[in-house]
This record gives C-alpha cells, sequence and structure tokens, in this order.
C-alpha cells in the first residue's frame, strides 16, 4: 500500500448524548486565562481546573485569537453553565465567575496565590491520590452570613460550581476532596482552600494500625506476631487521633481497610492546594456586562442609575433596529440576485433546461454532423425516444463546437497546400527553395546560397567606396 499523503487530522469525538442524567445536569465550567502575559498564570489555570474536575474541560487548548465568544457558543453543546476566567491588566489580576449564558458576573481580586507544586513541596508528608480527582469535592462555606444580597449570591455562586450531594443516597466513599470558602467579615477577604480527605480507624496502636491498612510490618527482630504487636513503641498513637474533634462514628462501611459502620474513625484533611485570597469588587447582571448590581468602592446616586439605565436601553434599541435593517438588506440582496438570474436565463436563446434536456443519438448525430445517419448506425433508433444521451452543458459543448471547426479548417488547408505544391512541382523542372523529394528541403543547399549572397553583398560595398575614393583624387 502507497503512503498517505498530507497530514493526519485528529477527529474530534463527538458528544456522547447517552450519558446518565446526574452527569448532564452536573454542573461543567470552562477555565480559561486572558490578558496580558503572565507567568504563572498558565499554571493557576491548570491548578483550578484539576479542582473543578471531573466537570470541567481539563484538555481546552487556547489561542491568542479566541475570544470569549467562542467559548460561550460551544458552552450549549457541552451542557457548560459556568465559565472562570484568570485576567491579568497592567494593575491587577482578577478572576471572573460568569453564569452561561446571561449571567451574572462576579468580579474578584486576587490579593495572594500559591499554586499547587509549592503547597505540596512545603507539606513534611505530602499525601497525593490521583483516585480523588474521579468525584467531585465538597463545598464547604464558612461565615458567609450577614447583611447584603451580594453575599447570598456570592455564597450561592461557589456552591453551584460543583455538584449538589444528597445526603440521603450519597456514598461516602466517594468523597475524597474537599474545597472551603471561608469569609472574613472585617477584611471582606475570602480565603479558599483544596484538601485531601482521608479516614483512618481510631482505637488502635500503630503496628495494628499498620497490619490492617496493608503495610508489611519487619519482623526479624521478633520470634512471633504478638512480639510485634506488644512492643512499648508501637503504643503511642498519631497526633490526629489526640483530639476528639476529628472523631466520627461512620454510619457507611468505606472502602478503605478498618473502616467500618458503627465504627469510629479520625478524619484527616491534607492541603493539596491551589490556594486563593480574593476580594469581591463587582457583580454586573448580565454576561461580563450589563447593569451593576455591586461595587465595593463606587457608589452611585439614584438619579445616576436611572441615566444609566437610560442609556442601556437606548443603545440597546439602536443595537436591535440595526440588527434588524441589515437583516433586511440581505433578504433584498438574495431576492434582486434570484430575479437577476431567472432574468438572463430567459434572455440567453442556447439556455437549456436539465431537467427538459431529452435527445437522441440520431438527433444529435443530424445537429452535429449536418447529415443523415445510416439506418444501421443506430439500431435502437426505431425504439420510441431512442437512447438517451447525457446531458452536455453548454461550456462544454461550445469547446466540442470549436474544437472541431478547428479541426476542419486545418484539413481544408492541408487539402489547399497539396493542391498548390502539385501545381508548382509540374510547371517548373527544379524544386523552390531547395526542396526535393515531396517538399523535404535541403540544409546544405540553403547554408551555401546564404553564404553567396552574404560574399556578393560585401564585394559590391567595397566597390562602392573604391569608386568614392577616385572620384575625391
Amino acid at each position: 500500500m502507497g503512503k498517505r499523503k498530507g497530514k493526519a487530522l485528529k477527529k474530534n469525538h463527538v458528544f456522547d448524548e447517552s450519558e446518565s442524567p446526574e452527569t448532564l445536569n452536573a454542573p461543567h465550567s470552562f477555565v480559561i486565562h486572558r490578558g496580558l502575559p503572565f507567568p504563572n498564570i498558565t499554571y493557576l489555570t491548570m491548578d483550578f481546573r484539576r479542582m473543578m474536575e471531573p466537570f470541567t474541560a481539563s484538555a481546552l487548548r487556547e489561542r491568542r485569537n479566541n475570544k470569549i465568544k467562542d467559548f460561550i457558543n460551544l458552552s450549549g453543546v457541552f451542557h457548560v453553565s459556568h465559565m472562570v476566567i484568570f485576567n491579568k491588566s497592567v494593575n491587577q489580576l482578577s478572576f471572573k465567575v460568569a453564569r452561561l449564558p446571561k449571567g451574572p458576573t462576579l468580579n474578584f481580586k486576587i490579593h495572594q496565590f500559591t499554586l499547587a507544586r509549592d503547597v505540596l513541596s512545603s507539606m513534611r508528608k505530602q499525601y497525593f491520590n490521583d483516585t480523588a480527582f474521579k468525584h467531585a469535592p465538597l463545598v464547604i462555606l464558612n461565615n458567609f452570613t450577614g447583611e447584603g444580597n451580594h453575599l447570598k449570591l456570592m455564597a450561592s455562586t461557589f456552591q453551584n460550581l460543583f455538584p449538589t450531594i444528597n445526603l440521603a443516597t450519597v456514598n461516602l466513599s466517594t468523597i475524597k476532596r474537599c474545597v472551603l470558602f471561608s469569609y472574613n467579615s472585617v477584611t471582606n477577604l475570602i480565603d479558599m482552600r483544596h484538601f485531601a480527605v482521608s479516614v483512618v480507624p481510631v482505637g488502635l496502636n500503630r503496628s495494628v494500625k499498620k497490619v490492617i491498612l496493608g503495610k508489611v510490618p519487619n519482623l526479624s527482630k521478633c520470634e512471633d506476631i504478638a512480639d510485634f504487636i506488644e512492643q512499648s513503641g508501637n503504643v503511642s498513637e498519631s497526633e490526629y487521633e489526640d483530639d476528639e474533634n476529628n472523631e466520627v462514628v461512620l454510619p457507611q462501611t468505606l472502602n478503605s481497610r478498618g473502616n467500618l459502620e458503627n465504627n469510629k474513625s479520625a478524619i484527616r484533611l491534607h492541603e493539596i492546594g491551589p490556594r486563593l485570597t480574593i476580594e469581591l469588587v463587582k457583580i454586573q447582571n448580565d454576561l461580563m456586562a450589563g447593569e451593576v448590581l455591586y461595587h465595593s468602592t463606587i457608589v452611585k446616586t439614584e438619579e445616576e442609575l436611572a441615566e444609566i439605565k437610560k442609556a442601556r436601553e437606548e443603545k440597546k434599541r439602536i443595537k436591535e433596529l440595526r440588527k434588524k435593517v441589515q437583516n433586511e438588506n440581505v433578504a433584498k440582496k438574495e431576492m434582486e440576485k434570484s430575479e437577476h438570474k431567472k432574468r438572463s436565463m430567459k434572455r440567453d436563446p442556447h439556455h437549456v433546461n436539465e431537467e427538459e434536456y431529452v435527445d437522441n443519438d440520431a438527433d444529435y448525430y443530424r445537429e452535429e454532423v449536418g447529415e443523415e445517419p445510416d439506418e444501421e448506425l443506430f439500431h435502437t433508433s426505431h425504439i420510441a425516444g431512442g437512447r438517451k444521451r447525457a446531458f452536455v452543458p453548454k461550456h462544454m459543448k461550445q469547446k466540442e463546437t470549436k474544437r472541431r471547426k478547428l479541426e476542419n479548417t486545418t484539413q481544408q488547408d492541408r487539402k489547399k497546400f497539396n493542391k498548390s505544391g502539385d501545381k508548382d512541382h509540374k510547371n517548373s523542372s527544379e524544386p523552390k527553395d531547395g526542396k526535393k523529394f515531396g517538399g523535404k528541403s535541403n540544409k546544405n543547399t540553403d547554408q551555401s546560397n546564404t553564404k553567396k549572397v552574404k560574399k556578393t553583398k560585401v564585394k559590391k560595398s567595397k566597390g562602392k567606396k573604391k569608386s568614392h575614393r577616385n572620384k575625391n583624387k
């Protein structure tokens, strides 16, 4: 087999509509970054996508020429409900959360952030579990109580970023991560943290716990397993189990070892990053635009708000009117184009409609040759209609007729030339221009004749010069 030419193109995966209703109804998200180039904004975007898994586009590729409208147009196909945008401007790094397709949009200012790799490197005991990202995290909201509708809108937005949990039917083995949003009413800052959750059985010494958790102990210095369990160095428990607030009674049996139903277990949190410290700046009614519902620094009077609202409505009305006029102009041009096409078809006498074009071989022969065909040439001509020929377009038909006319003229010219050549040959005893044997020219004779003519011309010119000198003498 020959090699395939060209580059291999990756096929776009078709959206699977046979997914369960739980996954379809779950909130999906796009996480992108915009604005000026910044060294760590790409890593921060990837860490936030990792935190939002599995209901986010983790392998989303962005380009410089992509606009926000491009992602909004794709959001309906992939059931995307939220868009998170990290934007770098000259003054600050901002963080936007928009509800698709019609808003609202919350604008935050990022005061501090720490990447996931820096958080893990600062931990004494690093904990990381890839299976924890197969399920959505648990959302914890702290201190989002107080006066103002902006706090309620913030709390509902953070909560709706992740799928809801039904306490009656939830499987506790799937809760392996949690995201904490803590609001400080004094500084108006929001701290966001990302943790991995692990559950460990309580009431066991360290040696027994190693055996239960599947860790193979070193029994080289022990004669029996009882010696390993009764060692005095393994009696102390971990620092997490000293606090009774971490201990809970499990209502279900978990997949991890030693965590049985109605038994006590300790819950441990391991921070895996990223960290964000943000502040709410502005809330807009529409998607990245619209009326400002809340602003942290600018406060406007009712008269100013009424003027802004009036100007916005006027701008919207003008935009709709312009769009309506454009649609009417497009429809008018299409109609004029179709009418012009119909008029041109009527004016053209050679125009033939493909549907009405019916012809047989005998008529085609009469039209092109100009003679009646032989009876035996088209034996199916006695059948009604004859054998239908394929439709030949007008431009191809003209090319064929031109080619045939040109061939006919060349044949006629050749016949005339042959006849004139025969007459000249009969009248003259010697061939003209050194041609012999049917019009073929002899190259040697032609060259000798040209040399003689050149010599005679040179001699004549010399004689003239001499005569002029004699006259002067």
